[in-house]
């Protein structure tokens, strides 16, 4: 009978990497929901179908950002200090103008420039790297020198790359609820950028103190930007790792193909998961029906990357071929909508990733067993192998320890998301620093 027992327990063990993170998670969505208040229209969902996503999200009135939306708070903490000078942050007004003006004037790079640049950062950080890696923490370090480029328009020393990537990697960690944040590392970086505000090579927005210009470059250049980035090719990198006949058609193929597997991933695993806005008015959406102004509008990104795509669960990278319906068609906005604050690096971020991506197959071999999901909260382990060195008898043991430790790091790093992800809710709406911004007692409260 004890034996029996012990083989139950032992079989219950084994097999919880496959069955609790799931259960944790949606406990963790269960939680989010209760201490958040469930306030928000899901677009698409039963108010708002697939066919309109375009229409509502384009429509005028769903333009407001921050003010009014208890989600606010949330995304206002993670992205603290800053997030009232964070361009996606500001209501529409002569800031946001002047802010957005600034971005595209830093982001107004001739397109050899912005390949050249991605070589340079790719190769410093590529070289001599071999073995196992987390595909986000080696992308971080090229993506903060390249934005340092970009805004002060000479190489990155390496002590503010450091500060840069300590900061975005903060971050996108507590984003992802799996760390709390540390704001000493975002304080330092603050403090940097005021110093060097000097050398920055374009006009920087007008009516904006020191501070706050530091805070919308920390925000837009060395959080949003690097994060982003870093995130998109950890995706890409991966899917290239787990499918070694497009890894093997990209190495060989085209600038086409390369952008289909591009935008292949950034369908799959889009980088948004949720973004909210606010009616700033009432939106129609159909006979007799009305979104009223003040309503809180989630759009779902994977959920309408998925609706209209045969098997949409399968990495295809077919599905973007010439001879297909025309990607303006296709239920595919990874920059957002042209008409509501799509990305400004819409045109700059694919080149930049195709070069790098490119760079990286000329010198390597990608394997993974690693899981991959949309929030890669397990930085995209891969094992790199240079393209000449031949694979030794420890490179399936090494894949299959990876699918081993991957799966019992997810069940651990579940139960700390459930833990920490619940007290920053908590902590964020204790604070309530949107709400006290908009309230006009932006004093600081502890943040």
């Amino acid at each position: 009978m004890l034996t029996a027992v012990w083989v139950v327990a032992a079989i219950v063990v084994i097999s919880l990497p496959r069955w609790l993170p799931g259960r944790v998670v949606a406990v963790r969505g269960w939680v989010f929901t209760r201490i958040n208040g469930d306030e928000s229209i899901t677009v698409p969902g039963e108010l708002v179908g697939v066919d309109r996503f375009r229409e509502v999200y384009s429509h005028p009135a769903a333009s407001g950002r921050s003010r009014g939306a208890a989600l606010s708070d949330l995304f206002w903490y993670w992205l603290s200090p800053g997030p009232e000078m964070h361009q996606e942050h500001l209501e529409a007004g002569e800031r946001y103008d002047a802010v957005a003006l600034a971005t595209r004037r830093v982001l107004s790079v001739p397109r050899a420039r912005v390949e050249e640049l991605t070589r340079r950062c790719v190769a410093r950080a590529m070289e001599g790297r071999r073995g196992t890696v987390r595909l986000r923490d080696l992308m971080m370090p090229v993506w903060a020198e390249f934005s340092y480029e970009l805004v002060f328009g000479e190489p990155c020393p390496s002590h503010a790359r450091d500060l840069i990537v300590g900061n975005a990697d903060d971050v996108v960690t507590a984003l992802k609820c799996c760390g709390l944040r540390h704001m000493d590392r975002r304080d330092r970086l603050t403090e940097y950028l005021v110093e060097s505000l000097p050398r920055v090579r374009e006009e920087l927005p007008a009516g904006l103190t020191a501070r706050e210009q530091a805070l919308y470059l920390q925000g837009a250049f060395f959080n949003t930007a690097v994060v982003q980035m870093s995130e998109a090719m950890a995706h890409v990198l991966m899917a290239l790792a787990q499918h070694p006949d497009v890894q093997a058609g990209a190495r060989d193929g085209d600038d086409r193909y390369l952008d289909q597997v591009i935008s292949e991933t950034l369908r799959l695993y889009p980088l948004f998961g949720i973004a909210h806005r606010v009616a700033t008015g009432d939106i129609p959406v159909g006979e007799g029906v009305t979104i009223p102004a003040g309503s809180v509008l989630c759009f779902d990104y994977p959920a309408f990357h998925r609706a209209g795509f045969p098997d949409p669960g399968r990495f295809d990278p077919g599905r973007f071929a010439p001879g297909h319906a025309p990607i303006r068609e296709l239920n595919h906005v990874p920059f957002g909508m042209p008409a509501n604050r799509p990305c400004p690096a819409w045109r700059l971020a694919p080149l930049a990733m195709r070069v790098a991506v490119r760079e990286i197959l000329r010198a390597y071999r990608l394997d993974s067993t690693a899981s991959h999901s949309r929030s890669l909260p397990n930085r995209g382990p891969c094992l790199l192998t240079p393209l000449r060195a031949r694979r030794g008898p420890g490179h399936r043991l090494t894949l299959l320890f990876m699918r081993f430790w991957d799966g019992w790091e997810d069940l651990w790093r579940s139960l700390v998301q459930l833990v920490l992800g619940t007290y920053m809710v908590w902590d964020a709406r204790r604070l309530r620093l949107c709400e006290r911004h908009f309230s006009g007692d932006a004093r600081p409260a502890g943040s």
